[in-house]
């Protein structure tokens, strides 16, 4: 069994700024796992925290047999699970092509972290946009509900940028493949 969290935080371009960043700061965190997970290949835990709903967390649960719908390519290599990142529909930063994230030997566990530039329509010249960030925990077999929030990953990978122009964010901590 493959077990995903993904949290979001989601917010408009009106909430730009200190004010909006202190309302969000923090909320994009682990969260415990629900204590039935469902069966399949596959078990994603889906938190957002959106600025529409105060950013009262809501989660879902789902399973399956992959996690495209997180835009990530979960590849068996023998007990091994390779992790890429599928080129989604965002703004920024734009993505080409899959990018390795890590390899999970089984028992590891990976964290990655991204934030997102998104527009309400296909054109990118739309001023409506809104942003999230994200949290993502991937675990190469069953875990306990509260592996994400108490135990530190195998693998850390931090793709932040800054969303607004200006200078790129410090690069974030990348160790593992």
């Amino acid at each position: 069994m493959i077990t995903v969290q993904r949290v979001r935080v989601r917010w408009t371009a009106e909430s730009r700024g200190a004010p909006g960043a202190n309302a969000r700061r923090g909320l994009c965190r682990p969260a415990p796992l629900p204590l039935s997970m469902p069966p399949g290949a596959v078990a994603i835990h889906d938190v957002l925290a959106d600025e529409t709903a105060r950013y009262v967390p809501r989660d879902e649960v789902t399973g399956g047999d992959d996690a495209r719908d997180l835009d990530l390519l979960l590849s068996p290599k023998g007990a091994a699970l390779a992790v890429d990142r599928l080129p989604g529909y965002v703004a920024y930063p734009q993505q080409s092509g899959p990018a390795r994230l890590f390899t999970l030997l089984p028992g590891q566990i990976g964290r990655y972290r991204a934030n997102f530039r998104f527009t309400h329509t296909t054109c990118p010249c739309n001023p409506s946009w809104y942003y999230e960030d994200w949290l993502v925990h991937i675990a190469n077999g069953p875990v306990a509900p509260d592996a994400f929030t108490s135990r530190m990953p195998d693998h850390n990978i931090d793709h932040r940028v800054h969303l607004y122009g200006g200078s790129r964010r410090p690069a974030g901590s990348s160790h593992g493949s």
